[in-house]
């Protein structure tokens, strides 16, 4: 397949385009700032000649945004809303002038637009979507928004010969530097890796090898539309996840950390609380009943199976 990545230069636009292209399709990365043969340029936000690179394509797959490890300053918060849904509007109106539209738009989402909850796990069918729970920061609610107007823009692209999906992505965990699974290892190492304001609060994530495979399947499955969870079906609290990758590792104890503290790392490291406090307890129920088999179900393997490609890596 001739495939298209808007904003495919960060960490899970490298890792889905090394696979894809080792799997033979012919993968090109929209970019600002091409440095690649396969790369072309955009601004992730109006229509200009990478609109070419969709005339003719197999599928779509849009990761474009500004990072969300960042203070939510008022600033940040609205360039995070305007990246996403200028980025999805560009790519919906380049779709619609194509005279040879793609068959499939993966747009990517966030597994954040749940509620914040402890109880019971969000699914597509009868997940709870976030915005108005009692007893968390106000500010929380602007990522609501976000995930919200980001999918809505996809929803709303009158693009009728192209099918549709929203990909609300859990966090992808991959050995790559720099990447999430890169940070945690790093505070573990610190021997910060503890619980968190308690560590009741749930984590949602997937390895990437099951996000690529998942990415793979949604691509062939021409009977599956709307919003996907992107997520391992064994979400946990945030204390065994961390005491799972503690064992990965090797440390045997870490240093828990109070909300404040938390408060403190996050305001010194310049990113938010929200990444680390709130309760993301997300499944995927599309996927399991459509018949996708994961890799890797509990944090336990899959940390082990990082853990081992990071030193795997340092030896060479």
């Amino acid at each position: 397949m001739k495939i298209v990545i808007p904003g495919g230069t960060g960490q899970v636009g490298r890792l889905l385009g090394r696979a894809l292209t080792g799997a033979g399709h012919e993968v090109t990365i929209l970019t600002r700032r091409p440095r690649g043969p396969r790369e072309v340029a955009w601004d992730g936000a109006t229509l200009g000649p990478w609109a070419a690179e969709l005339d003719g394509c197999d599928a779509v797959i849009n990761l474009a945004g500004r990072s969300v490890s960042c203070r939510y300053t008022k600033e940040n918060l609205q360039e995070m809303m305007d990246s996403r849904v200028d980025s999805t509007r560009a790519v919906g109106q380049a779709i619609a002038a194509a005279s040879r539209p793609p068959r499939v738009w993966l747009q990517m989402s966030t597994a954040t637009i749940y509620a914040h909850r402890y109880d019971t796990a969000n699914d597509e069918a009868t997940g709870v979507i976030g915005g108005t729970e009692p007893g968390v920061p106000g500010y929380w609610g602007y990522s609501i928004d976000i995930a919200k107007a980001w999918e809505r823009e996809q929803e709303l692209a009158p693009v009728p010969g192209t099918r549709k999906v929203a990909l609300r992505s859990a966090m992808v965990m991959s050995a790559d530097r720099a990447g999430v699974f890169d940070y945690l290892l790093w505070m573990v190492r610190l021997g910060l890796g503890g619980p968190v304001a308690g560590g009741r609060q749930y984590v949602s994530w997937i390895h990437e090898r099951d996000f690529v495979a998942a990415v793979l399947f949604l691509l062939g499955r021409e009977d599956i539309t709307g919003p996907v969870n992107l997520a391992s079906p064994g979400p946990l609290p945030q204390r065994e996840f961390m005491r799972a990758l503690r064992g990965a590792w090797g440390v045997p104890a870490g240093l828990p950390a109070t909300r404040m503290m938390a408060e403190i790392g996050a305001f010194a490291l310049r990113t938010d609380t929200e990444l680390l406090l709130k309760s993301r307890r997300v499944v995927p129920g599309l996927l399991l009943g459509a018949g996708f088999s994961f890799e890797f179900t509990e944090w336990a393997d899959a940390a082990r199976d990082l853990a081992g490609q990071v030193r795997a890596r340092g030896k060479k």
